[in-house]
């Protein structure tokens, strides 16, 4: 029997091998790992949905592979023969690629504002969403999916595809510019892009596009919280300013809602959320890569340490989940280990506003009357001019940075 590629989670519909975990002759069994891929969002270890002996490796590392897919052939186990039932309905999986076949000649869209959403369109909720916040009319696109499913990536091919096919002056999007012959002028080498920065960079060109962005800056004066710092870090645990500013970051979210919104502009609505997640970038090998601290309001500042630095070791190790990368409210981008003073964050869209921290830096500073040396900490924050008016923009960046000023212990020993 053939292996095939299970479901991986919403909206994954392939990736890239990046490991073959088991070789021919292997017996594996069920949910053990058997291959390393690495898709849009993180690397994840693929379970056996079957058990047997593998007697061909149908993949190797660097091929492309959809869910569905044989990955490799079992030998006849009596634990794989009543899973057969259950591998019928992925046989359907094939009737999607005349539908992707024509993506690049879609119907004429719905007018954005009378856009209905048929009932038998197979989507997730977030898909529907997605769909609508862009305008277009999830009912016209073409599903890649099994039985014609819709992922996030088919809406924005199909989007791709309406504003290509639209005449010039038409408002349908910014048609790419070719790019010169490079090689003219020297030796030049073209290195295709991986899945995580393909990725980024589409997200981040939608962000720009499509998000009127702000960005204030603020200086906040971390002496004592330095000090602070130093004086509950030990051996077993360096803490860094990072845990104090998620901290500040949450308590900012409950006092100025507004910051932890999502816009809807097909409905005219904005979505409040009730729930506390902070997403941190993460410099890896392969990217920019954003985990998600989950309910970080209810959390401690050792606590929160503590699962950055597990998290981050995760990104870093290419072993963070889907959902760990989900479902963030609000993200800081921290460059202070590199260096720095201010720049320009891109909010991560559908977020409303992202923090920009740079490198603090001992500054003379007058204040009571005398001048002190102080350090000081660069912070950066942009937000959506749709949602944040200029004037709560400075006071929530205000807030941070009179918090940081103020550190509280309270939460450190639990």
């Amino acid at each position: 029997m053939e292996l095939k590629l299970p479901a991986l989670g919403e909206n994954i519909t392939q990736g890239t091998v990046t490991k073959v975990l088991v070789k021919s002759g292997d017996s594996i069994s069920k949910g053990q790992s058997i291959l390393e891929l690495e898709t849009d969002k993180a690397v994840l270890e693929v379970p056996s949905p079957e058990a047997g002996v593998v007697s061909a490796v149908l993949v190797k590392a660097g091929d492309v592979v959809k869910v569905g897919s044989p990955v490799f052939r079992l030998g006849g186990t009596a634990a794989a023969a009543p899973a057969t039932p259950k591998k019928e309905s992925p046989k359907a999986a094939p009737a999607a690629a005349p539908v992707q076949a024509a993506v690049p000649a879609p119907a004429a869209p719905a007018t954005p504002a009378h856009m209905p959403v048929r009932a038998n369109v197979s989507a997730a909720p977030s898909v529907r969403l997605f769909a609508r916040e862009i305008g277009i009319d999830i009912g016209q696109v073409p599903g890649s999916g099994t039985g014609g499913r819709i992922s996030v990536e088919d809406v924005k091919k199909y989007a791709k595809a309406l504003n290509t096919s639209r005449p010039a002056g038409g408002g349908g999007g910014i048609a790419p510019q070719p790019l010169p012959d490079f090689s003219k002028w020297g030796t030049v080498r073209r290195e295709a892009m991986n899945n995580v920065r393909r990725k980024t960079a589409e997200h981040l060109s939608y962000a720009w596009a499509t998000i009127p962005h702000v960005t204030q800056f603020e200086k906040a004066d971390i002496t004592e919280l330095d000090k602070v710092r130093r004086r509950f870090s030990d051996d077993k645990r360096k803490l860094s300013i990072t845990p104090f500013i998620i901290k500040v970051i949450a308590a900012g979210l409950k006092k100025f809602p507004q910051f932890n919104t999502s816009v809807d502009m097909a409905t005219n609505e904005i979505i409040y959320k009730d729930y506390v997640n902070v997403g941190v970038a993460v410099d890896t090998d392969r990217g920019l890569i954003v985990p998600v601290l989950k309910n970080v309001d209810k959390m401690s500042i050792m606590q929160i340490s503590d699962e950055l630095v597990a998290i981050a070791e995760r990104a870093r190790g290419r072993k963070t989940t889907i959902e760990e990368m989900s479902g963030g409210c609000f993200t800081i981008s921290n460059l202070g280990g590199i260096g720095g003073t201010f720049f320009t964050p891109i909010i991560n869209s559908p977020e409303t506003a992202i923090l920009g921290v740079s490198r603090g830096v001992v500054e003379h500073v007058h204040t009571e009357g005398h001048f002190a040396a102080r350090l000081m900490l660069p912070l950066s924050l942009s937000y959506d001019h749709r949602v944040i008016d200029g004037a709560d923009g400075a006071r929530f960046i205000r807030f941070v940075a009179e918090a940081l000023h103020q550190p509280f212990v309270l939460d450190l020993q639990k």
